[in-house]
């Protein structure tokens, strides 16, 4: 490691990095706000320092060296590294905006719900709620949460498993209740519309875990939102595959009933995605502590099926 004590002054190093940007002292020194004659005295004791000649003088005139040029470019690229680390923190003192990104299910049937409570106990933050079903680029976006269904491999970002999940069928309290056949165990999902979402979510393991052979459900409205499925079966059009963190909200309400004992844990999960710098904002560590929290709750709930 360096000797810091023998760092040449730091006003000698910037008024030489303006010098040799402009290789003319006068423009050096409108940039620094000192005199021209204040530059060519640093630039000068900086060369004593060194031991070296950093400019040719030709009279009025200067021109760098090629060991000036080499020395330069070290010194801007250090300045700028130092300037861009100033800047984080000032934006950090800043900054009093929260983004956060996750699918519409999470969204709409679990957080926002419960993120009122974030925002009473934060006044000081204006919390944007951002929801999509593809992946959004947490730097390139400005976002500084994401919050994601999946498992958990992230390429440069810090993931952190928030909560597994399991699925079970579900539907409206009212299905088939007034037809001559009830639901009252798994087999008869054989004279039941079985409500589709995308191909990540197949019926099949749960059917096999409940001793079923039936084949997985087509034809009829593909959707690649669950919550959307959630909506179909409250309305009575079917019975739809359920995780239990996105309908916990219509179970609890008593427009959807989960059907059966029978539960299938989920390969995927919920993980918690950030950048490495993210924790250093004071908004964010106190949203992870706050949604962890939350969610551990959630779990100690008699609801929870794991």
């Amino acid at each position: 490691m360096a000797d810091l004590r023998k760092l040449p002054n730091l006003a000698a190093l910037r008024a030489f990095d303006a010098a040799a940007r402009y290789e003319c002292f006068s423009r050096a020194a409108e940039e620094v706000h000192v005199t021209p004659g204040a530059i060519s005295h640093q630039v000068r004791a900086l060369e004593e320092d060194l031991g070296l000649q950093l400019f040719l003088r030709h009279g009025k005139r200067i021109s760098i060296t090629e060991t000036g040029q080499r020395f330069a470019a070290t010194i801007r690229k250090s300045l700028s590294e130092i300037a861009l680390a100033a800047e984080h923190l000032r934006s950090q003192n800043r900054q009093q905006r929260l983004v956060i990104s996750t699918t519409p299910s999470f969204a709409s049937r679990w957080l926002a719900p419960r993120l009122w409570r974030f925002i009473d106990a934060h006044p000081e933050l204006e919390v944007v709620l951002q929801s999509a079903a593809h992946l959004n680029d947490l730097r390139l976006d400005g976002i500084d949460v994401g919050l994601r269904f999946g498992r958990g491999n992230y390429s440069g970002l810090v993931s952190e498993k928030l909560s597994d999940d399991y699925y079970y069928p579900v539907a409206a309290p009212g299905y088939r209740g007034k037809r001559s056949k009830k639901l009252a165990r798994p087999a008869d999902l054989a004279h039941c519309s079985l409500l589709r979402v995308d191909s990540r979510e197949s019926w099949q393991p749960w059917l096999a875990e409940a001793g079923l052979e039936l084949p997985e459900p087509t034809g009829g409205l593909l959707v690649e939102d669950s919550s959307l499925t959630l909506r179909q079966a409250a309305e009575g059009k079917g019975v739809a595959l359920a995780r239990h963190v996105i309908a916990s909200q219509e179970i609890s309400t008593g427009e959807l009933v989960r059907l059966f004992d029978v539960v299938v844990p989920s390969e995927d999960a919920h993980y918690f995605v950030h950048l490495p710098e993210a924790l250093e904002k004071p908004g964010v560590a106190a949203f992870k502590e706050w949604i962890f929290e939350e969610m551990r709750l959630f779990h100690a709930s008699a609801a929870w099926p794991g």
